[in-house]
């Protein structure tokens, strides 16, 4: 979100547009990959949507064009939104990774999640709170 923000003050609109266009599409493919690896790996498991593998393996083909093109014309481009992307894993470790945190990191995340909640309207009622009318 920071690198977002940064790169909106000094990029223009047209960048940062292509910048997370290279991210939704990165994402989309791995998230197919996704499916047919879970496909091919644990085919016993309930689905409550089951689709022709073809369809997932036609759009990774697509998609794979796509990908490539987008390195191929725009390196720099793909190179920040790669970048961009990267600056998820240390939250992933420092939120999901380390499981001994101390208290009092505990207690960051924790404020910092009601605060984000809060601040996106997206707060859950609490079980056993009447709601104020």
């Amino acid at each position: 979100c920071l690198a977002t923000l940064i790169i909106m003050l000094v990029g223009d609109t047209y960048t940062l547009i292509n910048y997370v266009s290279f991210i939704n599409y990165l994402c989309y493919g791995v998230t197919i990959m996704g499916l047919i690896v879970l496909r091919w790996k644990k085919p016993k498991i309930f689905r409550p949507i089951k689709v022709n593998l073809l369809i997932p393996i036609t759009y990774l083909a697509f998609w794979a064009f796509l990908l490539i093109f987008s390195l191929y014309s725009e390196p720099v481009v793909c190179g920040v939104g790669l970048i961009i992307i990267l600056t998820g894993v240390p939250v992933f470790f420092l939120g999901v990774y380390w499981r001994n945190k101390p208290k009092c990191v505990n207690r960051l995340i924790e404020s910092m999640t009601c605060w984000g909640q809060k601040l996106c309207f997206v707060v859950y009622p609490q079980e056993g709170v009447a709601e104020e009318e």
